[in-house]
């Protein structure tokens, strides 16, 4: 179980970079006054991911649970400042299929496949390395 979440938490970062790449590429950074996703909390996001998935890469060479619980626990706010950007992009989503936007934020570039898939393979993520730090599946 350990390394499928290795797996799902390297396909999540492959979208999430792809998001950071598309957000940057368009003026992000620039353009903080049109963009409805604060760097500071996009940058967040991705540090601690980062930081999240270097541990859990430790964690599978020493297996030592207490890598793997503060893993999860790095997860917890990423999850959170995921789901944060996700509320603040849904609006952008909605007004792109609807042409009300008067300027086009960074954001309004995302592939939808690619944040439906960041989410999924990140909550498949959260809850493998849960089960993973409970000791679940461990022979």
């Amino acid at each position: 179980m350990a390394i499928a979440a290795l797996i799902t938490w390297l396909l999540t970062a492959a979208g999430g970079f792809v998001l950071l790449g598309t957000w940057i590429a368009k003026g992000g950074v620039q353009q903080r006054s049109s963009s409805h996703l604060p760097p500071p909390v996009i940058f967040g996001h991705f540090l601690l991911a980062v930081a999240g998935l270097v541990l859990w890469i430790i964690y599978l060479v020493v297996s030592t649970k207490a890598v793997a619980w503060v893993a999860f626990a790095l997860l917890i706010p990423v999850a959170l400042l995921g789901f944060f950007m996700l509320l603040r992009w849904l609006p952008v989503y909605r007004g792109r299929a609807g042409g009300i936007l008067s300027s086009t934020p960074p954001e309004h570039h995302f592939p939808v496949i690619v944040v439906g898939g960041h989410g999924v393979f990140a909550v498949v993520t959260v809850v493998l390395v849960l089960l993973t730090a409970l000791g679940v599946g461990a022979s």
